[in-house]
């Protein structure tokens, strides 16, 4: 199939990202220099060894013949149209990805303005203790490019091999070719994929790397081929390198390739080295800097109160009726705010009590329609799957799945058992995790979880019908609404639009919460600029006081040419003078959370105040005031 060799290319510009950025760091030359000799160095070794590990494109690759037969064709036509949109937001839009802009670019900028990896002296700690994937997939091009325009492609070129990894799992486990056929195309247009694949949000792009590593174990064991292990291997490896709560997912990868142990002794050499090159991928490195710096592996030491779960019996009900939730919500859902508001007190103490003693504050949030930092696959994929295997209940035909060609080279019990463990997997993430919005935390397992319940010949009748076809196209629907009215990349003039309405029907609440909505997203990838414009010019160094959840990704703009470090509140003024920092940009909220005011941290530092002024950082806090303040020499 001609996704292969893409799959292949991205599984290696992945493993070569994050080799180099660890590497690199390791010798002090994360820069231009460093990074040149790396990449010239590991295409000459990739194009000698391009037989061995199956580089080889296949003459069918760039056949446009097959490619216009094949989107000719609605379903695929539709999901082609969807990625145009998705694409041209992230090309229109800079990334507002809240995660993204609060510790996962900032934490390379800092890492590229040292030469290497280095623990942050800063309070947010999540710029530390989380694993590095998409860090160091991004750190080439905010090296190369001098921008963050260009890192929303590290999420959109994996959602554009989701379909046929997606085709090629399913039916490799039993699911029927006609019913795999309708889902490869439906599953990207989740809410979770769709808009994540316009941004910066870490979620959903390891879903890649979840299929790969099952596919390449599926296909290992049909060629027994040691390349498609080491695919395996490498995928599986950089899955946890992504993010740690993918961690379960490895049991499916790992029941899969038990018995194709006996292929590491063909090329036991290369097998060693492949060996090496997903340990340095994996979630390893994190944890061994981990341990050094906090003494606990996972960094959940640092992480606040919930993150953590105490009960795991609640951890399974209570994850399961989040994932519900978040999942179920309507697409347009007006009442959020009330609902947030009001459901910990109308839902009954039975269920809410323990779940607060055990998840973070905020899990029972629910948005007013999807964004990128909560939703899952969303109101329209939920309902279709639900009513399908609602209608599987009632029609008549055998559950096997006998007789599906891709399946016939792996035995019975075990293609069960692969088909079983994401389940189980899940189970051990809701055991374990008490984190808010687990809709869009568990989307690489969303698709291993599917195929269990889409085998059989029921599923094959259901896809026939007029009326799941009707609901598939309000399934497409819903999610070009998603596409083209979502707040960081809206594809119509929404402030203008709003404006207008809401000076034509003056005092309206919903019209002003959504013009306010836009405005903020509109200022969010840059929250700080009128903060910035109170630096001198040509200042190369200035200190940041604010909270976890401020963003001082304004500082560092134009990239490349200011150093932004953190300055913590119970810092020494000796220390912050040592640090070479004479404008220091602090934040209101950060002072009031820690009972304190401006003039008490001045007098302790002798900092003096040069200007004042007010940001929005988020719509739920609303303008708070900023302040430059100077060092005296």
């Amino acid at each position: 199939m001609s996704f292969l060799p893409l799959v292949r290319i991205w599984i290696w510009a992945s493993v070569l990202a994050s080799v180099a950025g660890w590497l690199l760091s390791a010798l002090g030359q994360l820069n231009r220099v460093g990074y040149g000799i790396f990449i010239t160095a590991a295409v000459i070794g990739l194009w000698l060894g391009r037989y061995t590990l199956n580089l080889m494109p296949p003459s069918s690759l760039l056949n446009w013949g097959k490619v216009q037969a094949r989107f000719r064709r609605w379903l695929p036509a539709c999901f082609v149209g969807l990625a145009f949109l998705v694409f041209l937001g992230g090309a229109l839009y800079p990334a507002t990805t809240h995660t993204a802009m609060t510790y996962r670019t900032p934490r390379v900028l800092h890492w590229l303005a040292e030469g290497h990896w280095h623990w942050i002296h800063t309070s947010n700690y999540r710029m530390n203790n989380r694993c590095c994937g998409l860090e160091w997939l991004s750190a080439p091009l905010l090296l190369f490019t001098g921008s963050d325009r260009g890192l929303f492609l590290i999420n959109f070129v994996p959602f554009l091999l989701m379909p046929g990894l997606t085709f090629s799992v399913f039916t490799r486990l039993g699911v029927r070719a006609r019913v795999a056929w309708y889902w490869m195309w439906l599953l990207p247009t989740g809410y979770n994929f769709l808009l994540q694949a316009g941004s910066l949000g870490n979620d959903t792009f390891p879903t890649v790397y979840a299929l790969a590593a099952v596919d390449f174990g599926l296909r290992a064991w049909a060629s027994r081929r040691p390349a498609d292990l080491w695919y395996s291997l490498l995928a599986a490896a950089l899955l946890t390198g992504a993010k740690a709560s993918n961690l379960p997912l490895l049991l499916p990868w790992a029941i899969l390739v038990l018995g194709l142990w006996q292929l590491t002794t063909r090329r036991p050499v290369v097998t060693f080295m492949a060996m090496l090159l997903a340990a340095a991928v994996s979630v390893l490195p994190t944890a061994a800097l981990n341990v050094r710096y906090c003494g606990d592996w996972s960094g959940l030491v640092l992480e606040h109160a919930g993150m953590n779960m105490k009960n795991p019996v609640v951890g399974i009900w209570g994850n399961a009726l989040l994932l519900l939730s978040n999942n179920f919500v309507p697409t347009f859902f007006p009442v959020a705010g009330w609902w947030n508001r009001s459901a910990l007190s109308i839902l009954p103490h039975a269920l809410t009590a323990p779940m607060v003693a055990n998840f973070e504050q905020g899990f029972i949030f629910l948005g007013e329609m999807p964004t990128e930092d909560w939703v899952g696959l969303g109101f329209g994929l939920s309902v279709l799957l639900a009513v399908a295997l609602g209608a599987s209940c009632f029609r008549a035909g055998s559950g096997s799945s006998q007789g599906c060609a891709g399946s016939r080279f792996v035995p019975d019990w075990l293609r069960w058992c692969v088909l079983g463990a994401p389940w189980l997997s899940l189970l051990a993430y809701c055991i374990k995790s008490g984190m808010v919005t687990p809709a869009r935390l568990i989307s690489p397992y969303y698709p291993l979880l599917l195929p269990a319940l889409l085998v059989g010949a029921r599923q094959a009748d259901i896809v026939r019908r007029r009326w799941w076809r009707m609901m598939v196209g309000g399934v497409l629907l819903l999610a070009l609404l998603v596409l083209v009215l979502t707040p960081g990349r809206p594809l119509w003039p929404a402030q203008t639009v709003l404006s207008k309405v809401l000076a034509w029907k003056p005092g309206q609440r919903s019209i002003a919460r959504a013009l306010a909505v836009y405005s903020v997203y509109d200022m969010r990838s840059d929250p700080l600029a009128n903060v910035r414009a109170l630096l001198p010019e040509g200042l190369s160094r200035v200190g940041f006081m604010g909270t976890a959840d401020d963003i001082d990704m304004s500082l560092w703009r134009p990239f490349g040419q200011r150093r932004v470090e953190h300055v913590l509140l119970s810092d020494a003024p000796e220390q912050i003078r040592q640090r070479r920092l004479r404008y220091v940009v602090v934040g209101g909220l950060n002072l009031s959370e820690n009972n304190t005011t401006l003039a008490a941290w001045q007098g302790r530092t002798g900092a003096e105040l040069v200007a004042t002024t007010t940001a929005t950082i988020l719509v739920s806090q609303g303008p708070q005031p900023w302040y430059v303040v100077r060092f005296p020499e």
